[in-house]
């Protein structure tokens, strides 16, 4: 069974995530203490609200710093959603522009509509199409729905773009480089193809 450490930042709900993850065959580990994170062989880091605040919390807990020996010294897999894969962003501009992990380089900006029948937030279902070869997208046809909730996107380098959206000119919907990855989107409420996603995870 495959482990996974849930990163509790106090900004989200958690229970469906675990319970997610339970369901795709994980042993799922919830923590808040910094070592426990840094010794961690995979890590999920959820959120939701604003970005600026989550960051306040993450470096006030000693969570950051934690994450980024984790991920970048020992090369530890991590998946962030929605919130929390704005946060693997090198900047936020939410209310104010606030640092953020920088384990993917891009910052977070604003979704603006691209038609007139759009609306901000961006809620509900919605297209996530592979942009060649997404291994957290094994398995899952392209063009499959995924659930969204979210006012701000991460506008990653190119080459982090491994899924994107559609709507609001294109945004994108999954980020990765190396071991890193991001979904704007939330797996856990997105049915039998977030869960395949999450599964996809477990063997990343």
């Amino acid at each position: 069974m495959s482990a996974v450490t849930i990163i509790d930042s106090g900004l989200s709900n958690i229970d469906s995530v675990a319970r997610a993850l339970e369901y795709c065959g994980a042993d799922v580990v919830i923590t808040r203490d910094p070592e426990t994170v840094r010794t961690a062989g995979r890590l999920l880091l959820p959120g939701v609200g604003a970005f600026p605040v989550a960051m306040e919390r993450l470096n006030a807990l000693g969570l950051s710093d934690a994450i980024r020996d984790a991920v970048v010294r020992a090369e530890r897999p991590i998946l962030g959603i929605c919130l929390g894969m704005q946060l693997l962003a090198d900047t936020g501009h939410e209310n104010e522009t606030t640092l953020g992990l920088g384990l993917i380089k891009g910052d977070v900006r604003r979704l603006e509509k691209a038609t007139p029948e759009e609306r901000i937030p961006h809620m509900g279902w919605n297209t996530v199409e592979d942009q060649g070869g997404c291994p957290l997208l094994q398995d899952v046809p392209s063009g499959s729905d995924f659930y969204f909730v979210h006012s701000y996107y991460f506008a990653a380098v190119e080459e982090a773009v491994l899924a994107t959206t559609p709507s609001y000119g294109g945004v994108p919907a999954i980020v990765g480089q190396g071991q890193v990855f991001g979904a704007q989107f939330h797996p856990e409420k997105s049915q039998t193809n977030g869960f395949q996603l999450l599964k996809n995870f477990l063997k990343a």
